[in-house]
């Protein structure tokens, strides 16, 4: 993928409080609920917490997004909330539906004045072109990317944030990327980006 090197300074937030216990996390060795740091969340309790942190990827890279361009950052069950009224999620019993693309980004738009475009069909060179003209990226992809699996069962199901670009790789920041391996800045080679990519994702810039 021909360009210049991009990266963006964009700070890194993971979905759950504590980023340095993700692998716990992510295997089930413990629970969400167990997190040392979950009020930080602004959840009224412990299972709620649980209930919306394995889901709350799209409000992680959102609030990446609001830091990079010098908003307030809500906390993350509260904004949780504030998109539920949205119809950015749809909670249906202990089901949850969502993150829905265009209520988020007719949300992000009318309350931080930030350009926010659903792109339900999004290839890599649009991905490509797009951190590069000074956007970043949601992308739909496997929540394997952490490990750069070599065959992911799927693609989709998690978005994490495009970030940067080289010449070989796209740059993302990942919530739930594994501390000091594929958090911050994570390298994803072009090439193995449609493995894991769904072709679609929400493309956020700046006014």
């Amino acid at each position: 993928m021909n360009g210049p090197v991009i990266k963006h300074r964009v700070p890194y937030y993971s979905q759950w409080e504590s980023a340095a216990l993700v692998p716990d996390f992510v295997t089930g060795i413990r629970a969400a609920a167990q997190d040392p740091l979950w009020q930080q969340s602004g959840a009224d309790t412990a299972q709620e917490y649980d209930f919306w942190a394995r889901r709350m990827c799209g409000m992680a890279c959102l609030r990446m997004a609001l830091d990079f361009w010098g908003h307030p950052v809500p906390p993350s069950v509260p904004l949780v909330r504030d998109f539920l009224e949205a119809g950015a999620y749809v909670l249906q019993g202990q089901e949850v539906k969502g993150l829905i693309y265009q209520p988020f980004a007719d949300h992000v738009e009318s309350r931080w004045g930030l350009n926010a475009r659903s792109a339900p069909q999004l290839s890599v060179e649009q991905v490509a072109e797009d951190v590069r003209s000074g956007n970043l990226v949601m992308l739909s992809v496997h929540p394997s990317i952490r490990t750069l699996e070599p065959a992911p069962p799927g693609r989709g199901g998690h978005l994490v944030l495009a970030v940067g670009a080289t010449s070989e790789h796209v740059l993302i920041h990942n919530p739930s990327g594994l501390p000091g391996r594929s958090q911050e800045f994570a390298p994803v080679p072009w090439q193995d980006l449609p493995r894991f990519f769904a072709g679609r994702g929400v493309v956020l810039g700046k006014h």
